[in-house]
């Protein structure tokens, strides 16, 4: 994309796009590129369907690169009209895989590493994204008022959110055993940069395999398990959105539907009817019981 590509990546920085969302949208405008050959300047409406069509069987997918191409569009080249008829696509919303509150400290505890598990830890223990737990610096524990301040979250919004004291004398025991150098709690190779998700995501993949759970598992489901188990306590849908960071209630609500303990606990109105229901004729008219 040459120049394009450069403006683009201007264009996301001014708008305060995670770096990882920068890089993805860069990523899937060169795959638009590439794939006509030709610079973007050159296409249109006709070439953008032609390319999405070519993901069809991949929604999610095909729903990230048409995100980056309407912003390559409408932001970059200052073309919307090339992109204001495409329609959205539409992906099916699957239900998560919630762990039950043995299963995840079962996997805590199969963790080897003690960096990978605090991180895990930080994820059900407080509701973080994979992200936000690897990118925490020491001052973002705040030990004397039980608190986790999470800057630059999802949306570039900060939050706050509770710091469980098991989750602090484990960050604590991390502490003194790895003496981490640099700004970041758990950094990478390099000391000046956060680990990286993919090696928790390794590490919780070896315990789910080592503790037999049959369930599709990511550092994400503990996020689930988070906001689901707070949900059975009794804990208000509002004050778990706040915990979560989500800007809208209905990506909270979600959990209402997933929750077994929940859905279990509803009385059904079949279930209140009489002990001695009466019995109704084909005409509807009502015969007496004994």
């Amino acid at each position: 994309m040459g120049v394009f590509r450069d403006r683009m990546q201007q264009d996301l920085q001014l708008a305060h796009y995670r770096p990882s969302t920068q890089e993805g949208y860069l990523r899937c405008s060169r795959n638009f590129v590439a794939f006509h050959k030709r610079p973007p300047t050159e296409l249109g409406e006709e070439h953008i369907r032609q390319f999405l069509l070519t993901l069809i069987d991949r929604p999610a997918t095909q729903k990230m690169h048409m995100a980056a191409i309407k912003f390559l569009y409408c932001k970059t080249l200052n073309r919307p009209e090339e992109v204001v008829r495409i329609p959205w696509p539409r992906i099916r919303q699957q239900l998560p895989d919630i762990v039950s509150q043995r299963e995840a400290f079962a996997l805590l505890d199969a963790i080897d590493s003690i960096k990978h598990r605090v991180i895990l830890m930080a994820e059900y223990g407080a509701g973080l994204r994979i992200t936000e737990a690897c990118s925490l610096k020491a001052p973002d524990i705040d030990s004397e008022r039980g608190l986790i301040h999470l800057r630059h979250g999802k949306g570039d919004r900060d939050r706050y959110v509770p710091l469980p004291r098991r989750l602090l004398l484990c960050l604590r025991e991390y502490w003194k055993a790895v003496r981490p150098q640099g700004d970041y709690l758990f950094p990478g190779q390099r000391s000046d940069r956060p680990i990286t998700p993919g090696a928790v995501r390794e590490a919780l993949k070896k315990a789910v395999d080592a503790v037999g759970i049959g369930k599709r598992i990511t550092p994400h489901s503990l996020r689930h398990a988070f906001a689901t188990h707070l949900l059975e306590e009794g804990a208000d849908i509002r004050v778990i959105q706040a915990l979560l960071g989500h800007r809208s209630i209905r990506t909270t609500a979600r959990y209402t539907r997933v929750s077994k303990a929940l859905i279990g606990s509803v009385t059904s109105p079949l279930d209140k009817a009489p002990k001695k229901p009466p019995q109704v004729t084909g005409k509807g008219r009502k015969v007496r019981t004994a």
